[in-house]
């Protein structure tokens, strides 16, 4: 299972991303875990996430949070923000799933 967390500002747009999100692991019958929270919350889930995808405004924050969460091995980066804007959550799924996999 492959564990996924979004964070934003309060959590609330990522809170849709991560519905849309499971809606398309759902159909792909994929074996993943996906829930969305406030940035401040992050550090809370740091030993139960493998991947931290943060909104796209907070992009320039992905090296404190890679910094904050190496000693888990989780995986950060932003979410694009054209399958952001469109709430593609099929794309940022697979894009979350490919991070994954990279070595």
């Amino acid at each position: 299972m492959i564990r996924i967390l979004l964070a934003c500002g309060i959590g609330a747009s990522t809170g849709f991303m991560a519905a849309n999100m499971r809606k398309a692991a759902k159909a792909q019958k994929l074996d993943v875990s996906i829930h969305a929270v406030s940035k401040s919350q992050v550090s809370d889930y740091a030993d139960k996430i493998d991947v931290l995808l943060l909104g796209p405004h907070f992009s320039a924050e992905v090296p404190e949070y890679r910094e904050m969460l190496k000693e888990h091995n989780v995986k950060v980066t932003s979410i694009d923000p054209d399958s952001y804007g469109a709430l593609d959550g099929e794309s940022i799924l697979q894009d979350a799933i490919d991070f994954y996999h990279e070595s």
